[in-house]
């Protein structure tokens, strides 16, 4: 391990916005309304490095005041989610190590007549317990007076049984770690022997307003072969409930290798006690977001036709409950929901899609129930052209509310979450049923919170600008630009430049708020940032998304040649004599590919790539999720089409051309693409005496998450461009 020291330092300041600046910027969460929609919660971290600790509260604030939030310090973190209109619980580690869950009364005074309103909380009351300390993902239903969460249990399904069996398990006399079938880890856990079920409990407030906790936990997948949430990122949204019913997703038992996407969507009593019946097909791929409306008469989610492909297009799927018929919604648009939510009087159904490099809010009228099931109903245009009711930024989290309203939340490249309302959806809905032809949304938005707008306000973020080219088959291609902190137009060849390249590779840039990879920290630091989304990007069609499978080295070059190329000629203030790129996962393998292969002509002086593909043949045999890697390469990696993808596509097969000095990050827990990547990479450059250096981080996973880690992350990789495209006179030298 190298002991080099050096001397380099961030651009800090007032008016710039450091990489310090951006780990101990707040971290607003996703906005959460209440039952009654005039209260909205938002959880909220914000590290100190003066302190050490990262402060995790939450806010309340109203939807229709002026009223400041009310932000409640939580001193021992857990989650908190509304019970009632005024009454919130929260969960957290007892003494014990088990979770205890309190209630905690939110006194809101609406502005009056000579009143400003006004918002405060009582002390939290204890209510009750929990068996371990693992639960998580909390939903109430309040009609049928039960609490639905999450937790890992072992074979016997039993949560009272878990510490026993922990205890047990860690005292088996070894550490071995035994597997007749796939998975074997998976994104940054090696599977042991629990596996995540849902479970119910009673919880009430009687006539004298105490809150009953009835601590008879019931799994509702006992006995079926189910686990959800589905890992590795399964949550809430994973499951939805709704009076006396709980609908989930779930892979499906007959197909649960990890050369498998397929997961069914099922509907249970939420008290239990009966079978769980199946509403998908059967002839699906993955499923997510299973939703029902207000009523529980319909349910609702997002399907991949697919089995093997995360990335296929996802459609709505409705389905009746009560004339148990499945209908499509959305199979002939070419974009992909992401997020879905009934309006409260289950007339239209808000969706987020990504769309051109954002993340957009769309509306559909919901069309009567036909008489059969089908993938492809025949339906008047109102019922299957969305409209967009936003525009810009990436929002998530829609909470549709019981006066017709809509709250979301919304970053973007210049700001973290905040939480907005949508007003004169009804008047929407009335101009879509009279209309055949599109119609726009003319109501209102507006901003409720503004949590980092004081910390940000004289940094002067660059929004991103668009920049359009064209790129592989004479294709119009996207890409992101933003000028670097100082900028000044016609002072040639004055500024060094980076190219971002994404991961995925079925992902995109967008307009979207990153606490890892962002785009203005890199601006800021005096570098002109170029983000290009190629082919193999999404949120620009499904045909764009799938044309990188079998093509990893192909088209995207040509569509990041071409933009580069466009960038150089129309900013001649770029000094092309400084340029560096850095990229991660996909953007990694972009990064080895590039230093094989110098004709591209980008010349880079110096690269970073972070946990990427250096063995394309060896990677489908070490990732976690293979069925990835099959859908992209053909095959398995013994399997012909795919062993001569490898010969024609993998870096390692080009080594004899690298010569640019790079730094490779790579964190030891990363099973999606393991850390020998990168240590393979590295002693390739070793040995050909190419200036490189290896950063392993052996607590992080494919992401960075530690802010300490970040820091460090961003430190190393500024330094790294610095010692090659810095000012000559930079001490770094």
């Amino acid at each position: 391990m190298s002991n080099h020291s050096t001397t380099f330092q961030f651009k800090e300041g007032p008016d710039v916005f450091s990489p310090k600046d951006l780990v101990e910027l707040g971290r607003p969460g996703t906005g959460v309304a209440n039952p009654a929609g005039d209260l909205v919660l938002v959880s909220h971290n914000k590290f100190s490095f003066e302190d050490k600790k990262n402060n995790k509260t939450i806010f309340i604030t109203p939807v229709k005041s002026t009223v400041e939030p009310l932000e409640l310090p939580l001193a021992k973190s857990g989650e908190a989610f509304w019970l009632t209109r005024s009454t919130l619980a929260h969960v957290i580690e007892g003494e014990d190590k088990t979770l205890e869950l309190y209630t905690i009364n939110v006194n809101y005074h609406a502005p009056a007549l000579n009143e400003a309103g006004g918002l405060t909380a009582e002390s939290p009351k204890l209510v009750g317990s929990f068996p371990t300390n693992s639960a998580t993902n909390f939903r109430y239903s309040a009609q049928a007076r039960r609490l639905v969460f999450s937790d890992y249990v072992y074979s016997d399904g039993k949560l009272e049984n878990v510490k026993d069996n922990d205890k047990a398990y860690e005292e088996r006399g070894t550490t071995a770690m035994v597997y007749d079938h796939t998975y074997v880890r998976h994104w940054d856990t090696w599977v042991g022997p629990k596996s995540s079920s849902l479970f119910s409990v009673g919880l009430w407030k009687d006539p004298v307003g105490d809150w009953n906790f009835e601590h008879n936990f019931v799994n509702l997948l006992e006995g079926t072969g189910h686990s959800s949430p589905v890992e590795p990122f399964g949550g809430t949204d994973d499951f939805d409930v709704s009076g006396e019913l709980l609908i989930y997703t779930t892979i499906a038992p007959e197909t649960s290798d990890a050369w498998h996407t397929k997961q069914n969507i099922y509907v249970v009593d939420i008290a239990g006690g009966k079978k769980p019946r199946e509403l998908t097909s059967g002839k699906q791929g993955a499923t997510h977001s299973p939703i029902f409306n207000h009523d529980g008469t319909k349910a609702a989610w997002l399907e991949l036709a697919h089995d093997g492909y995360e990335s296929d297009r996802a459609t709505i799927v409705i389905y009746d409950l009560e004339k148990n018929v499945r209908f499509t919604l959305t199979q002939n648009w070419d974009r992909s929901p992401g997020e879905l939510a009934f309006s409260t009087d289950g007339n239209l159904i808000f969706f987020t899609a990504g769309d051109r490099a954002r993340v957009k809010v769309f509306v559909l009228p919901i069309p009567s129930t036909p008489s059969h099931s089908t993938t492809d109903p025949d339906l008047p245009p109102k019922y299957v052209n969305p409209v967009a009711i936003t525009e810009d930024g990436a929002a998530s989290g829609l909470q549709p509310l019981p006066d017709g309203g809509l709250v979301f939340t919304k970053s973007s490249l210049i700001s973290p979450n905040d939480v907005f309302h949508v007003s004169g959806l009804r008047g929407l809905l009335a101009e879509i049923e009279q209309n055949d032809s599109p119609v726009k949304f003319k109501g209102e938005i507006q901003q409720l919170t503004r949590f980092t707008a004081e910390a940000l306000k004289n940094k002067n973020l660059g929004k991103g600008e668009d920049f359009w080219f064209k790129g592989a088959g004479d294709r119009d291609v996207q890409g992101w630009f933003i000028k670097p902190k100082g900028w000044k137009e016609g002072e040639n060849k004055k500024w060094p430049v980076v190219l971002l390249i994404h991961g995925g590779p079925q992902s995109a840039w967008e307009d979207q708020w990153s606490t890892r990879w962002n785009p203005n920290v890199f601006a800021q630091q005096g570098y002109f940032t170029v983000f290009i989304n190629p082919t193999g990007s999404t949120t620009f069609g499904q045909d764009f998304t799938d044309a990188i499978a079998g093509d990893w080295g192909g088209k995207p070059f040509v569509d990041l040649i071409a933009g580069w190329k466009y960038i150089l000629e129309k900013y001649p203030e770029i000094d092309a004599d400084r340029a560096v790129a850095a990229g991660a996962s996909w953007g990694g393998y972009a990064i080895n590919w590039i230093q094989g292969h110098p004709e591209f002509g980008f010349g880079f002086k110096a690269l970073v790539c972070h946990d990427g593909v250096f063995d394309s043949n060896y990677n489908g045999y070490s990732t976690d999720e293979l069925f990835f890697f099959i859908h992209d390469w053909n095959g398995r990696p013994w399997d012909k089409g795919s062993e001569e993808l490898s010969k024609i596509y993998s870096p390692s097969n080009y080594v004899k051309n690298w010569s640019t000095p790079q730094l490779l990050i790579h964190g030891s827990k990363d099973y999606r693409l393991p850390e020998t990547e990168s240590i393979g990479a590295f002693h390739a450059l070793q040995q050909l005496g190419i200036p490189s250096r290896l950063v392993v981080f052996p607590d992080e996973n494919h992401w960075v998450l530690d802010h300490g880690n970040s820091l460090k992350w961003h430190h190393e990789v500024f330094r790294w461009f610095d010692l090659f495209v810095g000012k000559a006179e930079s001490e770094s030298k």
